[in-house]
């Protein structure tokens, strides 16, 4: 399945996994990460993030993010915009 449309790609990884502490960014355990998902644009990765934060609200040291994939993909892509 394609997307045919004019508009650019610009995926986004979703994922998040229990902090050992809130100070830093240290999973617990990485074999228990969540990896949600790659999504086309930033918009579609924020709805997916708010979910799995809801979700997790309870959890404070549960941690979700949104990796800007298309930034590691094309280093020369400009840093305006998401």
């Amino acid at each position: 399945m394609t997307d045919s449309g004019d508009k650019k790609q610009l995926l986004h990884l979703v994922f998040g996994g229990e902090l050992e502490s809130l100070d830093e960014v240290q999973f617990r355990d990485l074999k228990d990460l969540d990896i949600v998902g790659i999504f086309p644009d930033y918009a579609t990765a924020l709805t997916a993030w708010k979910a799995k934060a809801q979700q997790t609200v309870d959890n404070a040291h549960m941690r979700y993010f949104i990796v800007h994939m298309h930034r590691l993909l094309d280093p020369q892509e400009k840093a305006g915009g998401h």
